[in-house]
């Protein structure tokens, strides 16, 4: 097989190669866990690219380096999950002290909030709120692994990680000059 082939016919079979070796049925809840993951990964880089659409007056680059950093540190939880704590460069306490410091920086841009808020502001509001429910999802992920498999920083990272993104949602829809969309109850 040539080095520049994407494809490596190796999960024909449905199933695929952790990251330290060994190989799983791609049905595996460490699969899962680490899929999740790296979906709320590509959903944050979606969201990145509205955020970057934001005026630069609004702050725009600083959310936008924040959330850079956010990505990275979800490569590094992904590859943890992947190798089974062996790869040794998961997120740590470090990166779930600056999600907080990040959210209370977040937390004093915007008004206090008083009601329950329904996604559909803007544009990057709007992404940045569904990545962080595939970061809810990918929480629930990790939490349902096996205790040696779950790395506890990344429950908490993750955790963390969706109040940012809820957090800098807000930001987002004054940067962008909207009004944020309360829900008022009731049905349709």
């Amino acid at each position: 097989m040539s080095p520049n082939r994407l494809y490596t016919r190796t999960g024909d079979a449905g199933e695929t190669g952790l990251l330290r070796g060994g190989r799983v049925s791609k049905s595996d809840p460490r699969v899962e866990a680490y899929g999740t993951v790296d979906e709320a990964n590509a959903f944050l880089g979606a969201a990145l690219v509205e955020v970057r659409l934001l005026p630069p007056s609004a702050g725009r680059d600083a959310v936008a380096g924040v959330l850079d950093a956010c990505q990275s540190c979800l490569m590094r939880l992904a590859a943890e999950v992947a190798s089974g704590g062996r790869a040794g460069i998961g997120v740590g306490e470090a990166d779930v002290e600056a999600l907080e410091r990040w959210i209370d920086d977040a937390q004093g841009r915007v008004p206090e909030l008083t009601n329950f808020l329904v996604p559909g502001a803007g544009r990057a509001e709007a992404a940045l709120h569904v990545a962080r429910t595939v970061c809810r999802r990918a929480e629930r992920r990790l939490v349902a692994l096996p205790a040696e498999q779950a790395p506890v920083e990344g429950v908490r990272f993750l955790n963390r990680l969706s109040d940012l993104l809820f957090a800098l949602a807000r930001v987002a829809t004054a940067a962008g000059g909207g009004a944020e969309r309360v829900w008022r109850g009731g049905g349709a």
